[in-house]
This record gives structure tokens, C-alpha cells and sequence, in this order.
């Protein structure tokens, strides 16, 4: 197959995300009603209604980001007749996407993934006070040189590369006063950049805390091998072992995100249609510019799974 499915990360939530889907496709409807029931409280009230602040604490987001994906995936799997294991080479996802991905290709129960990211969504959340660390988008600088920035700022902090997002984005992450010197540095070296407003540094050092309770957490959930295999964020090479998964999501909260090296994996073994499940476009976005040729197609509503079967038939005829 051409085609990879991608699962959204924090930062692609919005207040109604789904809830077209949900009145239109009862497929939909059962997967947030799984969500409500698996957290013990309604979820979807949040979702569907805000406010925006409250969405957008950590641990809301990314249970509430998991569940428009999954929603997304089975109404595609119902209304498009479209199976993962038959039209799929690859899932991914961004950082908590990789939930999402997994939950798709039926690895992780939906119940399980919504409980593992409220549980990683707090946890990344205690790991570092408020007003500590910081993240922050250096725009325009290739990854090698992003990476030499974060090592120039940190005299004696963390500075990371955390999101290695492609198309000149990286984002860096660590203790709030060498961040603000990696935009400084960057700045000179020809750099657009903006702080990110995000409650905690993530995918640096600083979330140890945080990954030693989502080992924890996942040593005591089943994991599945998935109908097709996982890329990897922290390796950008495809997974399917349930035991290398367990040990690489919990590697994921300290380490880089390598968006555009898996993306490009997947475009290296012929995949040239990527389909982002769930909310936003952001995704589809960054295909463009990392891989020459590919197509990014967002599905997120009701009027985009007419796109989405388009897309896959001419996968299959590629």
C-alpha cells in the first residue's frame, strides 16, 4: 500500500472537534461514549462546548485529541469501508498521536488509550512547577543547527530539540531561562521564533518523573501487535513487537519527536498519500514540505470521508 495513516498531537484540539461526527454517525457517538465511560466523567462536555482553557489542559487534550481520532477512524472503517490492515502500509502519530495510532490498528484498547493519556497528561503536567520550563518554535533553522542551539543555551540546564517537526521547525524544550537563550541564539542565526503556550516542557529531560509513571502505567496494560506496524517517534523506523511499544512509548516523554524523519521513512518505502485522522491540519501540513510529491489529506468531519476514499483509490491504483 501508498498510503499511512497519521494521528494528531497537543495543539490540534478546538472546542467542537468532532461533534459533527458524533450527530452524523452513530460509530462515532460509541467511541466518545466509550471515552466518557473509560475517565468516569463527561469528556465530551469539554470537548464539544469548552471553554478553551479548560480543553486545553494537558490532561483533557490528550485524551480528547485520542478520542476525535479514534471517532474519526471507525466512522471511516463503517461509512468508507476502510480497513487498516488491507489499506494501510504504516500508522504514526505525534507524541500523544502514537496513542492514537496504536488504539487504530487495534494495539491498544480505546478505553485503555484514553486512560493511559489522562494519566500522561497529569503526569507530564506534576514532573516540572508551572513557570520552570518552557518550549518555543525556532522557525527557519534546520534540525542539526536547532540541536546546536539547545547545547549553546543550556550552560548547565536543559535545553532539547523536542519536535523535530520539518519544513524548518523545530521546537526546543527545557528550563524556561535557557529556552529563552536558545531564541536569542537562534535569533542571530537568522531564526524566526515564538515561545509556545504550552503548561510544561516536554519531550526533554525534565520529564523523567513523568515517564517513570507511564512505565508503570503500561506494564500493567495489554498491548497487541498491530495489524500494520508503528513509526516510531523515537526511532522513525517502523515497530510492531508489544514489548518494544510498551518500551518506546515510555522512551517518548524524554525524547525527540522525530516527525520529519518518519515521515520521510514512509515516503522512502513508497507511501505518497498520508491521511490525518482526527483534528486539524496540521499534519497534512508538514507532508508537503518534508516529502516531494506526497499528499496530505485531514479528515476530520463528516464532509471529509468522500476525500478520504478518493485518496485511498488512488493509493491502491498507484
Amino acid at each position: 500500500m501508498t498510503a499511512a495513516f497519521t494521528f494528531p498531537g497537543q495543539g490540534s484540539q478546538a472546542v467542537g472537534m468532532g461533534k459533527a461526527l458524533a450527530e452524523a454517525f452513530p460509530a462515532a457517538k460509541a467511541v466518545f461514549d466509550e471515552v466518557d465511560s473509560a475517565l468516569s466523567e463527561k469528556l465530551t462536555g469539554i470537548i464539544w462546548d469548552g471553554p478553551a482553557e479548560t480543553l486545553q489542559l494537558t490532561e483533557n487534550a490528550q485524551p480528547a485529541l485520542m478520542a476525535v481520532s479514534l471517532a474519526t477512524m471507525r466512522v471511516l472503517e463503517a461509512e468508507a469501508g476502510i480497513s487498516l490492515a488491507r489499506d494501510a502500509a504504516f500508522v504514526a502519530g505525534h507524541s500523544l498521536g502514537e496513542y492514537s495510532a496504536l488504539a487504530a490498528a487495534g494495539s491498544l484498547s480505546v478505553t485503555d488509550a484514553a486512560r493511559l493519556l489522562r494519566t500522561r497528561g497529569l503526569a507530564m503536567q506534576k514532573a516540572v512547577p508551572v513557570g520552570v520550563g518552557a518550549m518555543a518554535a525556532l522557525l527557519g533553522l534546520d534540525y542539526e543547527t536547532a540541536v546546536a542551539v539547545a547545547e549553546e543555551a543550556a550552560q548547565g540546564e536543559v535545553c532539547h530539540a523536542a519536535n523535530d517537526n520539518g519544513g524548518g521547525q523545530v521546537v526546543v524544550s527545557g528550563n524556561k531561562a535557557a529556552v529563552e537563550r536558545a531564541l536569542e541564539i537562534a535569533k542571530t542565526k537568522g531564526a524566526k521564533r515564538a515561545m509556545l503556550p504550552v503548561s510544561a516542557p516536554f519531550h526533554c529531560s525534565l520529564m523523567q518523573p513523568a515517564a517513570d509513571v507511564m512505565a508503570d502505567a503500561l506494564a500493567k496494560v495489554t498491548i497487541n501487535k498491530p495489524v500494520v506496524p508503528l513509526v516510531s517517534n523515537v526511532l522513525a523506523a517502523p515497530i510492531s513487537d508489544p514489548d518494544e511499544i510498551r518500551r518506546r512509548l515510555v522512551e517518548q516523554v524524554t525524547g525527540t519527536v522525530r516527525w520529519r524523519e518518519c515521515v520521510s521513512y514512509m515516503a522512502g518505502q513508497g507511501v505518497t498519500r498520508f491521511l490525518e485522522v482526527g483534528s486539524g491540519k496540521v499534519l497534512s501540513g508538514l507532508v508537503k514540505r518534508i516529502a516531494e510529491g506526497a499528499v496530505g489529506v485531514a479528515v476530520g468531519g463528516p464532509n471529509d470521508i468522500a476525500a478520504a476514499k478518493d485518496a485511498l483509490a488512488a493509493a491502491r491504483s498507484a
